[in-house]
């Protein structure tokens, strides 16, 4: 391995400052349970390494009415054990708690998690389907983009050369909603053949769907919400017709591959399980009828 530069800077604008020096030499590294292992393998040869871990900015878990501010250098344990994620945004708990074994959630996070941009990534259908925002520090201002414009393709984000992930904002839930995380793998620390979020909200009264966003994951090049699918719930009372129609919209909707994990056609099949559990799961939590 040839020799690298290291930097573990204190501050985000140092951090930031740093990318704007080097440029493509640069490689951001928080809890470094993927990139290590690329580095280990000759999959990136970066001539500087920018560590991240000592800036506080991008750490912890904050909230208040508006919402959700989880720092992109916050663990995926301190996520999936956090009280407040549990009780408010619990779909985002469970897919935190689902990233490999209990060593790599004490490293990895979740910034790495989507910054990665794998399709399968288990944070990214959840933040999804809560409405998640990423909030990205450049050189002169931090942008905000939806986290369903955030992935480009297998490996490419929005991120610019000079931009950091700073956090993702979460909007707080409105009264009478909740979700549902489902996941189908091969071995339990397994990456997922296929995952799916769903969060809904009923209106004040009665069990009609006020709103629904279902996401999936490992179906296509990126994380991909399924809006025919969800139009076939929004405004409706759902029936067990109703929600399976939902199940095959969704399952109609995505572009699976064949890989050494899975055929696309158990992907497909695996899609339209995850998905009709996962909607009556989150009607039986906020208040409906599944």
């Amino acid at each position: 391995m040839k020799g690298i530069d290291y930097f573990a800077p204190p501050r985000l604008e140092e951090a930031v400052s740093l990318l704007r020096r080097y440029g493509k030499k640069a490689a951001l590294m928080a809890g470094g349970t993927d990139f290590l292992l690329r580095l280990e393998r000759g999959l990136v040869q970066p001539g500087v390494i920018v560590d991240l871990k000592k800036i506080r900015d991008l750490r912890g878990i904050n909230s208040n009415r508006a919402g959700l501010k989880i720092g992109a250098a916050t663990l995926m344990d301190e996520i999936a054990s956090s009280h407040l994620i549990q009780t408010r945004y619990g779909i985002l708990a469970k897919g935190a708690a689902a990233v490999g074994s209990i060593q790599t959630r004490n490293r990895a996070t979740l910034g790495g998690n989507l910054c990665n941009a794998s399709p399968a990534a288990d944070t990214a259908s959840p933040l999804i389907a809560l409405g998640g925002r990423a909030r990205i520090a450049g050189a002169k201002r931090v942008r905000e983009v939806p986290l369903e414009e955030f992935f480009l393709g297998p490996g490419k984000s929005c991120l610019q050369p000079n931009e950091i992930l700073k956090e993702i904002f979460i909007p707080s839930p409105v009264q009478r909603s909740a979700g549902s995380f489902q996941r189908c793998t091969r071995t339990a620390m397994d990456i997922a053949l296929v995952n799916c979020a769903v969060f809904l909200s009923l209106a004040s009264k009665g069990g009609v769907v006020q709103d629904i966003r279902i996401v999936l994951g490992a179906v296509a090049p990126t994380p991909v919400r399924v809006q025919a699918a969800e139009d076939v719930l929004r405004g409706k009372n759902p029936d067990e017709k109703t929600i399976e129609e939902a199940a095959d919209c969704a399952a109609a909707g995505v572009r699976p591959i064949d890989d050494v994990r899975s055929s696309a056609s158990y992907r497909r099949a695996m899609v339209r399980v995850l998905t009709k559990r996962a909607i009556e799961e989150a009607l039986r939590e906020a208040g409906g009828e599944a």
